[in-house]
């Protein structure tokens, strides 16, 4: 599919506003008719959404990112299928209730966040330092729940109230001393799970997939907490993630759809720039995406899709094709 012939099915952008700000992209006919179609309780989004190359795929005008990270999310959440989206700044330090109200002032009831939480909650060891110059050194924060409740939970819940949809969890790849003892450290992991505030929703996701065993399952079972199924190549693919932690058993479904193709993000960032078509399609996973939702409707059970841009080069346009296999297979 070209370019031109993508940005057509989400109609053309619109002429430029008189002020700053940015509207929404007119979507066509096809979109909005596929949106009516796919189930209430599947909510699909992006990871962030301050890319000045969706003009015309979400926004009504191309933008500098500092506007669209301003005004953008009010825009993007008038897209008949971007129902929520991934909060990923709050990954690399807290922010405080009325940032996370600001945001949720823009959208709508229905719209979800799936917010990152802060890296101090999960990685052993963090930068000494600001940039990357720093050295390596013990995190005293790591899997501390008081720290995570009071600087992660708390604002969170306080400024989105009921469009928070989970507060994630992610672990980086973990070092071989780290993973000695894998039934140890999930352990551990639910212990700080359990410990933690009742009432948000949590998921966990994780980079290492000897941690995929059945203490791991366990330990978020216990905790009543989600599995957050990724696609990522330091992971197996989905359907081996879902047979031993099966959909059935997760209090909600999470997917996050980051990376394929064995590439790192900086090597699909500068390939897929300017993010506004699909330059590597990955229907596998795609197929794999879509069943797991099925599956979770058919439960009852409420599912939040977050797609990256570096996935197939266009979260958006990935959106849509998810959007279509899954009206597809359940008419």
């Amino acid at each position: 599919m070209t370019r031109a012939r993508q940005l057509d099915l989400f109609g053309a952008a619109g002429p430029d506003p008189c002020s700053d700000g940015v509207g929404p992209a007119v979507p066509a006919a096809e979109v909005t008719g596929v949106a009516s179609r796919l189930p209430p309780a599947v909510r699909l989004g992006t990871s962030s959404w301050s890319f000045p190359g969706w003009a015309g795929l979400v926004f009504d005008r191309r933008a500098p990112e500092p506007v669209l990270a301003r005004d953008g999310l009010a825009a993007y959440a008038r897209h008949p299928l971007l129902r929520a989206v991934g909060l990923d700044r709050t990954f690399y330090a807290p922010i405080a209730a009325g940032e996370f109200a600001r945001y949720a002032a823009q959208v709508p009831a229905g719209f979800r966040f799936l917010v990152k939480a802060a890296q101090a909650c999960t990685f052993p060891t963090l930068r000494e330092g600001p940039g990357r110059g720093g050295g390596w050194a013990p995190n005293p924060r790591f899997l501390d729940p008081a720290f995570a409740t009071d600087a992660v939970v708390g604002p969170a819940e306080e400024g989105l109230g009921g469009r928070l949809a989970a507060l994630l969890f992610q672990f980086p790849p973990l070092p071989r001393a780290q993973l000695r003892d894998p039934a140890a450290l999930a352990d551990r992991i639910g212990a700080f799970l359990c410990a933690l505030p009742r009432g948000p929703a949590y998921a966990v996701e994780i980079r290492n997939r000897e941690l995929l065993c059945s203490a791991y399952a366990g330990a978020l079972e216990a905790a009543g907490v989600a599995h957050s199924f990724v696609v990522h190549p330091t992971m197996p693919p989905l359907d081996e993630q879902a047979g031993a932690l099966p959909v059935e058993r997760q209090p909600s479904l999470v997917v996050r759809w980051m990376l394929g193709h064995g590439r790192g993000y900086e090597e699909a960032r500068d390939l897929y720039a300017p993010f506004d078509a699909l330059a590597a399609p990955d229907p596998a996973s795609r197929r794999a995406v879509a069943g797991l939702c099925l599956r979770a409707v058919r439960l009852g059970r409420e599912a939040v899709v977050v797609v990256n841009n570096k996935a197939e080069g266009s979260s958006p346009l990935s959106v849509l094709e998810l959007a279509r296999e899954l009206a597809t297979r359940r008419s």
